[in-house]
């Protein structure tokens, strides 16, 4: 904890055994030793009531020695352990579970408690440490929150005032419905409560309130500042909203959240499960704010993105569970863009003659590279009238058409300018339609000539990682086709950034976390397009769905 993580760190108690030879732990600061029965002794299932003893013989002297650092590391925040400490007198058990608190509050110390959840060795211990050392609501800081202008407002701690707390997780009961878990700031909370929610501006009546413990439910009548509760019966609330008493303005600052770091496609079985699945979706965002869910404008796929491939799947099989929804999942379509590389004229002609009124249009295009960033601008340099005006936005609305199905792959168009420079009409026989399909014949045309490219997405990659696996990462990089932009070195931690194709990127942050043992993170953001090599440009030109037909 100290090397890897930089704490300071100091054990308050120390184990007697370890793995499955681990029976009892050493108090430092009581200097007794507390021994648990194997697998909870049946008169005593929980390990509430462990056995008191002296510290063994063979733990004596490393107990005196940790100890000796706890009494050290709590002196730099308590002035009385710091006097007798340095005057070489006793420093009583009071005086130093005093300057553990007030070193634990202060962010800056971490005691460390050796147990073992799964036999419920050390737990109880860890939950005195919780009431002895960590601060009760009435030592916190105050809690600050906006009105509805904005302004801040002070939340005080005082069961007295009226109620405000925060709304920090929502959970569907098969049971009791929906569940609100609700912290408690100020005031006391009682059911049958009408609360006000800043957000909607509407009230709404808690019917009941429930102490949670585990799965189970405890039905309770009040709910104290600082308690933690479950709110049954509100129904438009979602996770960071304050709920309040009426006539108390104030919004509470609700929990971040971090950024989804994967995202992969999930499709509908049948037709069927597609409005299944947009409702179970819908309330699985509700539930859970680390899942986004998003409709790709450009390949119409449905989105999911979370915190890993875990969270996904659990996603996945929840549907499955609770919504009876079948749906397939995979890799998102990468967003290709295609573009041109030359200058080239295009001729597009619309001629169609079938006994009554025929259709014609006629259009000359040239085409030309555009600024990176752009997109498409369509100029009109017709002179002469060879195209009347009323023809011009029908050409100009073919072109823009063409330009959303490129002739390499059939990927949208970026960055090119049109000219419209020449044609002709028919006094008779021309019209807006046929204007149109001239305007995507021409610039079909002129693309095909001007060098067309395919482009691909391109993430700006910033990794985090101990120095010791810094090798690993850059190869990692460099094997998905990725660039080094620049390594910097911070208190140990070797920050990489990288441009990396989007292509080779899914499943990246659960691949680095395997490569690093969980302790390299990553951020990625879209940078820019770059051409694609030519040894990838068949395979994507062939799985492309888009890409147009081979005569």
């Amino acid at each position: 904890m100290r090397e890897k993580l930089k704490a300071n760190a100091h054990p308050l108690f120390i184990p007697i055994g370890q793995e499955e030879n681990f029976s009892g732990v050493v108090d430092l600061v009581q200097n007794v030793a507390y021994y648990f029965a194997d697998d909870g002794a049946k008169d005593d299932p929980l390990g509430l009531h462990p056995v008191t003893k002296d510290i063994p013989d063979n733990l004596k002297e490393q107990a005196r020695e940790y100890r000796e650092k706890l009494i050290e590391a709590v002196s730099d925040f308590d002035d009385v352990v710091a006097e007798k400490y340095l005057g070489g007198e006793e420093i009583s058990v009071g005086e130093l579970m005093l300057g553990i608190r007030k070193a634990t509050i202060s962010l800056k110390f971490v005691g460390v408690v050796p147990g073992s959840a799964l036999k419920n060795k050390a737990v109880q211990r860890l939950l005195d440490c919780v009431v002895n050392y960590l601060p009760n609501p009435l030592e916190v800081a105050t809690i600050k929150g906006q009105d509805s202008d904005g302004q801040e407002v002070s939340v005080v701690v005082d069961d007295s005032a009226k109620v405000a707390g925060l709304a920090f997780k929502l959970w569907s009961d098969p049971f009791v419905g929906r569940l609100v878990f609700f912290r408690v700031y100020t005031g006391a909370l009682r059911k049958g409560t009408s609360l006000y929610n800043p957000r909607t501006r509407r009230s709404e009546r808690v019917s009941r309130l429930v102490r949670m413990r585990a799965n189970d439910r405890e039905e309770i009548d009040v709910a104290y500042s600082g308690d933690i509760c479950a709110l049954v019966g509100v129904k438009d609330v979602i996770t960071g909203d304050t709920l309040c008493a009426e006539g108390l303005d104030v919004r509470l600052e609700p929990p971040s959240f971090p950024e989804p770091v994967i995202s992969m496609s999930v499709e509908p079985n049948s037709k069927g499960d597609q409005e299944k699945m947009s409702i179970a979706l819908q309330r699985l965002v509700a539930e859970d704010p680390t899942l986004r869910v998003k409709t790709d404008t450009d390949t119409g796929q449905t989105i999911l993105s979370g915190m890993g491939e875990l969270h996904l799947d659990i996603i996945v099989d929840r549907m499955k569970r609770e919504f009876k929804v079948e749906a397939a999942v995979g890799k998102p379509q990468i967003a290709y863009r295609e573009t041109i590389l030359s200058t080239a004229d295009g001729e597009g002609k619309f001629i169609r003659q079938s006994g009554g009124k025929g259709q014609y249009g006629h259009a000359i295009v040239k085409i030309e590279p555009n600024e990176k960033g752009k997109g498409i601008e369509v100029i009109n340099e017709i002179v002469g009238g060879v195209i009347p005006k009323e023809f011009i936005k029908p050409t100009t609305d073919g072109i823009m058409e063409a330009c959303n199905n490129g002739v390499v792959a059939g990927y949208p168009v970026v960055d090119v300018k049109v000219r419209i420079v020449d044609g002709s009409f028919h006094e008779v026989d021309s019209s807006e339609l046929a204007f149109k399909m001239a305007g995507i014949f021409a610039f079909k045309e002129a693309m095909k000539k001007a060098s067309p490219i395919l482009l691909e997405p391109i993430m700006s990659v910033e990794v985090t990682t101990p120095e010791e696996y810094q090798g690993d990462l850059m190869g990692d990089i460099n094997r998905r086709r990725g660039t080094i932009q620049g390594i910097e070195n911070k208190a140990g931690a070797a920050i990489i950034a990288a441009y990396v194709p989007l292509e080779n990127l899914f499943g990246y942050v659960t691949d680095i976390r395997s490569l690093s043992k969980g302790r390299a993170s990553a951020s990625v953001t879209p940078s820019h397009f770059e051409q694609v090599p030519a040894s990838l440009l068949a395979k994507i030109v062939e799985s492309s769905s888009k890409a147009p037909a081979r005569s």
